[in-house]
């Protein structure tokens, strides 16, 4: 605010104004001294009277230099007052540019600061998504016998390379690439071989885009569904035929399923080609990850049929897995990976709401895995009256799996039957298919295929929008609203969009499982012959000939 003040002078001069009075009232006194001398008689008062002209001419000088001084003084503030002399309207323009700059660069530092937290965030999650391959390997070699794990374990670091380099080839652009053309409903078509993630101008300087993280934090994804499949058709399928299979699943069937849903295809929301304007609701993956990997485990499985011998009447405990100490430590690096999968999806980590979002997804993530483990536990307890820790470690599995589509959208309590009726579900996939004469050594579709189709579906039911009329979903903290709030029916809409997910991921992944698998097992490229499968993997395919050496 402008204050209005007298010139910066006037001050001095009020200062200096009793100096000079008491010097004019002594110059008058001198005066009348002088006027006086005139009729002086005596030789002294002529002295006296001469002294007193002497006082006078250095009291003279002594004005004179103080008027000197004065005038100076006043000449230097006035010159202060003239670079001082702005106006109102100056001084505010003055103010509102200085604070719009600083607004500026202060926004500008905070959206840097909250795109490192961002970038941060996701990384890390994107690696802890990738260290849970070394968990499937461990689960999938401790499962089977001891005479393919090396076999095993190349088949997961294959996974890994071979979904690394088709993802970044033709996966990310089919799920998510977007050129100078609008989103497509099916698939996309740009941005293959990482073409388009950067811009640079003819200087060659780089613009930072935030393509690269999300390729990243989606890579892991895509390799974490072929390495589903891989547990289907483990200890009877060649190396050839499944790393024909990964190709196409991390190029071909897996992307086009993320882009009709997370990369906003046709099950998602909106008014244009989508399934309706809610859309589904699969927030880190039952569905478009799990499902779709199991499915293509219970296909490939089917496909290549069971291992010699498995299901002979006396086979006994031939095919018991061969070390539960690599299960149950596959099952906790797992349950440590999914921390990233699920909280890892809110995709952002850079405001209170993003941050309180990851923490009810691992409250969520947590008990649910807890209760499905138990209840498996507990359940295998009543049927063998021994306890199966084999059977406790899927049933964490299958709470994890069961809890991924709604992690983010269910309260606490939910997330608990959730896992419960996943253990349920897990338990009955791996009774029916061992009825059916299906061979899955380590029950991958009961554990992702079941599982993932019942977390899309309970992410829908159990959504803690009021009612059964509103719907969060994707919102987390609020409800699916307009400009004129809270739209009703949303939890109608979604529930239709979850189930058309389900039958939709299915339908394509068996659909295009079948087109692949079939025609490998008709030219002999799937299927190990009956010796292989006698010897084992290792001794016939690896060198060494053995993992390692059990002793006993």
């Amino acid at each position: 605010q402008i204050v209005r003040r007298p010139p910066p002078f006037a001050f001095a001069l009020a200062r200096a104004k009793p100096i000079v009075d008491k010097t004019i009232a002594r110059l008058a006194a001198l005066g009348a001294v002088a006027c006086g001398s005139a009729w002086a008689d005596s030789a002294e008062e002529k002295g006296a009277l001469r002294a007193q002209l002497a006082a006078f001419e250095v009291e003279l000088l002594r004005f004179k230099e103080h008027e000197r001084v004065l005038e100076d003084r006043v000449v230097d503030l006035e010159s202060a007052q003239r670079r001082l002399a702005y106006s109102a309207d100056e001084l505010k323009a003055w103010s509102i540019s200085n604070n719009t700059a600083g607004v500026a660069a202060n926004a500008a530092a905070l959206a840097d600061l909250a795109s490192a937290s961002d970038h941060t965030w996701l990384i890390l999650c994107g690696a802890m998504v990738m260290f849970m391959q070394a968990g499937f390997a461990m689960v999938e070699a401790g499962c089977c016998r001891a005479k393919n794990v090396q076999n095993i374990l190349m088949k997961n670091l294959v996974d890994v390379c071979i979904g690394t380099m088709c993802w970044w080839s033709l996966g990310w652009g089919l799920a998510y690439g977007i050129g100078e053309d609008e989103n497509n409903s099916f698939a996309n078509d740009a941005q293959f071989f990482g073409h388009g993630f950067t811009e640079v101008d003819e200087n060659g300087k780089f613009t930072p885009s935030n393509t690269m993280v999300n390729w990243f934090f989606q890579w892991a994804f895509s390799s974490a569904t072929a390495t589903i499949v891989s547990g289907g058709v483990a200890e009877r399928v060649q190396f050839t035929g499944y790393a024909i299979f990964t190709v196409v699943m991390t190029s071909w069937i897996y992307p086009v399923v993320v882009h009709w849903t997370w990369g906003y295809g046709w099950l998602s929301g909106g008014t244009d080609y989508h399934i309706n304007p809610t859309g589904f609701l699969d927030f880190a993956g039952s569905g478009i990850v799990h499902m779709c990997g199991g499915v293509g485990a219970l296909v490939g499985s089917v496909v290549v049929g069971p291992r010699n011998g498995r299901f002979d009447a006396d086979v006994g405990e031939a095919f018991a897995p061969h070390s539960l100490p690599l299960i149950v430590l596959g099952t906790f690096i797992l349950w440590f990976g999914w921390y990233g999968f699920n909280c890892g999806s809110t995709l952002a980590m850079s405001t209170a709401a993003k941050g309180t979002l990851a923490a009810q997804v691992a409250m969520n993530t947590t008990l649910a895995a807890a209760t499905a483990g138990l209840v498996v536990l507990m359940l295998r307890f009543a049927m063998f009256r021994k306890y199966d820790i084999g059977g406790m470690c899927n049933g964490i599995l299958a709470g994890l799996v069961s809890i991924t589509a709604g992690c983010g959208n269910v309260e606490c309590g939910s997330a608990v039957i959730i896992g419960a009726v996943g253990a349920l579900l897990f338990q009955g996939a791996s009774s029916l298919l061992q009825r059916l004469k299906v061979d899955d050594p380590v029950d991958a579709f009961a554990v992702h295929g079941a599982c993932g189709a019942w977390g899309v579906l309970a992410a829908a039911f159990f959504d803690w929008g009021t009612g059964v009329d509103y719907f969060n979903g994707w919102n987390g903290w609020e409800c699916v609203s307009n400009d004129d709030g809270c739209i009703k029916g949303a939890f109608g809409e979604a529930v239709a969009a979850n189930v058309v997910e389900v039958l939709a991921i299915s339908g394509w992944t068996a659909g295009m499982s079948l087109a692949v698998f079939v025609p490998l097992r008709l030219a002999k490229l799937l299927r190990a012959d009956d010796e292989t499968q006698e010897k084992g993997m290792d001794e016939a395919k690896h060198s060494p000939s053995k993992a390692y050496v059990m002793s006993y």
